[in-house]
C-alpha cells in the first residue's frame, strides 16, 4: 500500500505508537489524518501537528467506533487505512475479577471488530481499504503475569487473521501489528514491573525496547510490503518459529523463564490461593 495521499484514522493516537505512526503516515504524505484517542486534548494537539482531524473516542463503545468512522467519511471522503491500535496492560491470573477481562476484551478485540464493521463497507464501496490492527507479541507467544492480556491478544491476532481470509477478495488488506517493548506509557506504568526479583528485566523487554518511532518505521515497511505479521522485533518470528515446532518445550521453557522473573516474589501460580 502506497501511504502517500491516505486518508488514515489512528485510534490511541495522542500518544505512544499511534502518535507516531500519525506524525509518520504524515511524513509519507497522508493526505488526511483523523486522531483518535480517549484523550481529546492530547489528540487535538496531535492534529494540530499534523493539520488533521482530532476525535474524543472510547474504543470500548462500539456506538463511539461508529461515530468515529462516519466522522472520518463525512470529512475526508473515503477511509484507506484503519489503524485500531489503543490498547492497556493490567496483571493477573485466575484470581482476577471477570469485568477485567472484560473490560481488556473490548479494548483489544471487540475494538477490531468495530472498526472493521464500520470500516469495510466503505471500503469496498471505494474499492478497497487497509486494517491494521494493533496486537502484541504476546498474541504470538504469551504475556508473563498477565492473563488478561495475553489471552485478548491472541483473539486479536486471530480476528485480524479471519478478516485476511474472509475480505481478501472484497479488496481489503490486513496487517496485525506484533512489538515486544515499547517505550510508551504503557511499559512505563505497567504493573509486572513490580513483580519481578530484584535485578530482573521485564521479560517483554529481552530483545530491546524500541521507540515509538522504530515501531512506526516497520509499519510503515510492512504496509508497503502489505505483510499480515509486522514484527518490529525480528527476533520474534523466530520465537513463534519455536513455539509452532515443539509447544511442549517451549510451555516447559517459558515455566522456567517465570520461575527465574519471579523468584524473589510471588508467582503469577500463587494468586489464586494468597
Amino acid at each position: 500500500m502506497n501511504l502517500n495521499d491516505c486518508i488514515a484514522v489512528v485510534t490511541g493516537g495522542a500518544t505512544g505508537i499511534g502518535r507516531a505512526l500519525v506524525e509518520r503516515f504524515h511524513e509519507e504524505g497522508a493526505s488526511g489524518l483523523v486522531i483518535a484517542d480517549l484523550d481529546f486534548d492530547g489528540a487535538k494537539e496531535v492534529a494540530e501537528t499534523v493539520g488533521g482531524l482530532a476525535v474524543e473516542c472510547d474504543v470500548s463503545d462500539e456506538s463511539a467506533v461508529s461515530d468515529l468512522v462516519s466522522e472520518a467519511v463525512e470529512k475526508f471522503g473515503r477511509i484507506d487505512l484503519m489503524v485500531s491500535n489503543a490498547g492497556y496492560v493490567t496483571v493477573g491470573a485466575l484470581e482476577a475479577p471477570d469485568e477485567e477481562l472484560k473490560k481488556m476484551f473490548d479494548v483489544h478485540v471487540m475494538a477490531h471488530l468495530w472498526a472493521a464493521r464500520h470500516s469495510i463497507p466503505h471500503m469496498i464501496e471505494a474499492g478497497g481499504g487497509y486494517l491494521l490492527n494493533t496486537a502484541s507479541a504476546a498474541g504470538l507467544l504469551t504475556q508473563l503475569g498477565s492473563l488478561h492480556y495475553s489471552v485478548t491478544k491472541h483473539a486479536a491476532i486471530s480476528l485480524s487473521e479471519f478478516l485476511s481470509i474472509s475480505y481478501r477478495d472484497r479488496g481489503i488488506k490486513v496487517s496485525v501489528l506484533c512489538p515486544q517493548s515499547v517505550e510508551t506509557d504503557i511499559l512505563q506504568n505497567s504493573p509486572t514491573r513490580e513483580m519481578l526479583s530484584e535485578g530482573a528485566s521485564n521479560p517483554a523487554a529481552v530483545d530491546g525496547v524500541l521507540t515509538p518511532e522504530e515501531v512506526a518505521q516497520s509499519v510503515v515497511e510492512g504496509i508497503r510490503e502489505e505483510k499480515f505479521h509486522i514484527l518490529p522485533h525480528p527476533e520474534v518470528s523466530e520465537y513463534s518459529r519455536r513455539k509452532s515446532d515443539d509447544i511442549d518445550r517451549w510451555l516447559a521453557g517459558m515455566h522456567r523463564f517465570q520461575q527465574k522473573l519471579f523468584s524473589a516474589g510471588e508467582s503469577p501460580s500463587d494468586w489464586l490461593i494468597s
